[in-house]
């Protein structure tokens, strides 16, 4: 059989203000024919299926197209939540869902029931190799720490736990036949490279995973990081679709393609899918880059620009749309300008590691002076409860 390992659709996501619906349909439109013409058996979402946890009517239309769509092609669907996902609304008659094709595991109580799919002919056969399927959602620590039965609040521990749920059902199922595993996480494992586009909503940071708590699984489909990269030969992230910031501008957008059988795991390779927009990252003088005929390519792209001149120039932004009309993002570097004195408010938003960096800029730009440590704080405390508050919708 046939898996095809995809995540991070963020269904509903802009682009620096640019909505990408369009785009997100068009991927889609490739997703469904790759199926059907490569007669893949199962579709694997590991995580942010949406972009919000209240997602638009337009946007959850979408979701639906696409898994009509894939079971009319003759896939299944396997899909797990993510850290954007509210897990509760996505796993909505999950139950209902399965008997058309479509697999939830959007809950701690379903860690451990894998969807099973028959590895040889006769699907009647109790005694048949069969490949099970598990699902890991995003585990928030200081929510499902508790329910996990781990003391320690850490993505380590609950990932553990979950992890060793997993085995102790495997090795049950193990006693009355041969069963082959894949396991969806939506997670941040050590040995990922990450890109801006992968918001952190939690304060200091998501704690890493080592990779040897996904040993002895078949094959692990991850989520969450943006870039498809190889982690260890049982272990990849299949990355997002699309672009969705310009560090991911030099990304492949693609998935993986899982070859099953009774033997187990066998090849996989890499599918790639057409990107309808090309992105582009230009830095230089005002002036070059409208006479530069060597950037010609980057017209018709979504730009990222840098202006490098000693002196902002007049009209900047109307001068680049001449040329490159779908300049979203503008910069400004000048050449022999102190350092950090010459970022502008807006370039110093973009490099911000995370909210409170945002927050706290932003004080320092309309007061002149940043933030001290009990407004830090404070900001951090109404930050954490927001960020709680989402994630329990």
């Amino acid at each position: 059989m046939r898996l095809l390992h995809t995540s991070d659709w963020h269904l509903g996501r802009s682009f620096h203000g640019v909505g990408m619906l369009d785009a997100q349909r068009s991927f889609i439109d490739q997703l469904v024919t790759f199926v059907r013409d490569e007669s893949v058996d199962v579709v694997l979402i590991a995580g942010d299926v949406y972009d919000r946890a209240l997602p638009g009517v337009d946007v959850v239309g979408l979701l639906d197209d696409a898994l009509v769509r894939l079971t009319d092609a003759g896939a299944e669907v396997v899909l797990t939540s993510g850290n954007h996902d509210s897990a509760i609304r996505l796993g909505f008659a999950s139950r209902l869902l399965e008997r058309g094709g479509v697999h939830l595991r959007t809950r701690l109580a379903a860690l451990d029931q894998p969807v099973l799919f028959p590895l040889s002919g006769d699907a009647t056969d109790d005694a048949a190799p069969v490949l099970a399927v598990y699902g890991i959602p995003w585990l928030e620590p200081r929510l499902v720490a508790g329910q996990l039965g781990v003391e320690t609040a850490s993505h380590f521990e609950v990932t553990r736990a979950a992890t060793d749920r997993i085995r102790t059902d495997l090795a049950a199922r193990a006693g009355t036949r041969t069963v082959h595993s894949v396991v969806l996480a939506h997670t941040f494992a050590s040995g990922g490279i990450s890109s801006d586009s992968e918001r952190d909503l939690s304060i200091g940071g998501v704690g890493a995973v080592p990779l040897d708590l996904f040993d002895g699984f078949g094959y692990t489909a991850l989520g969450h990081l943006h870039g498809r990269q190889e982690l260890s030969a049982t272990v990849r992230y299949s990355g997002s679709p699309l672009a969705y910031s310009f560090s991911e501008a030099k990304h492949k957008k693609g998935s993986w393609l899982v070859e099953a059988d009774a033997a187990g795991i066998g090849e996989v390779r890499e599918v790639l899918w057409e990107a309808p927009r090309t992105l582009a990252v230009l830095r230089g003088k005002l002036d070059e880059l409208l006479s530069a005929e060597g950037l010609a390519w980057a017209e018709p792209a979504y730009c990222q620009i840098t202006l490098t001149d000693a002196q902002r120039p007049a009209q900047a932004m109307e001068r680049l749309r001449a040329r490159f009309p779908d300049t979203l993002v503008l910069g400004f570097d000048p050449e022999g300008a102190v350092a950090g004195a010459k970022a502008s408010y807006s370039s110093r938003l973009a490099d911000a590691e995370d909210d409170l960096s945002i927050c706290c800029g932003f004080l320092e730009h309309v007061r002149g002076r940043g933030a001290g440590d009990a407004e830090s704080a404070v900001l951090a405390e109404a930050l954490e409860a927001v960020r709680l508050e989402g994630i329990s919708l």
